[in-house]
């Protein structure tokens, strides 16, 4: 892959609808929340607007995106970000996008001053827990039994990367 071929950017308004279509493709109830996308219908930006996202292209045409916001929202949590979502399209998996995207938000994080970056995966999306791993996230912590989708009881993962 050339470098040219795949660049990340910051979400703009315009992405709307072609985010909404990857989101609406990407989570099935091994990766995501089956009631959440039923309520994302009309705007990917519902949620949280642009400024949340990065946004991967490559030839030129959106491929994927993660959400990057600040953890919390009290002054003693300052400086861990964490990640609300990383999906790219189907037919654009096997590029490096995904890894160009965890790239881009952990220099976003060192130029916010960031100390760590955390996430939430479900323990049956082993996928993504590859990609993570790969990108030096380490578990901190296992939920047992957090979620109940589709009758079946699912642990929650909690990895972080430190900056």
């Amino acid at each position: 892959m050339s470098a040219n071929r795949l660049t990340v950017r910051r979400a703009v308004v315009a992405d709307d609808d072609v985010l909404l279509r990857i989101d609406q493709t990407s989570w099935d109830a091994s990766t995501g929340f089956p009631s959440y996308q039923e309520h994302i219908r009309e705007s990917f930006f519902a949620r949280s607007g642009p400024e949340a996202h990065l946004v991967a292209e490559y030839d030129g045409a959106v491929v994927g995106y993660l959400r990057l916001q600040d953890k919390y929202t009290f002054p003693e949590g300052a400086g861990v970000l964490t990640i609300n979502g990383l999906a790219v399209a189907q037919e654009a998996r096997g590029r490096g996008i995904a890894t160009a995207l965890l790239d881009a938000a952990a220099a976003e994080g060192r130029l916010l001053g960031a100390r760590k970056i955390s996430l939430h995966v479900h323990s049956t999306n082993t996928a993504a827990r590859r990609l993570y791993e790969r990108n030096g996230y380490v578990v901190e912590g296992i939920h047992p039994n957090e979620y109940l989708i589709d009758g079946t009881y699912i642990d929650s993962v909690d990895m972080a990367l430190t900056l």
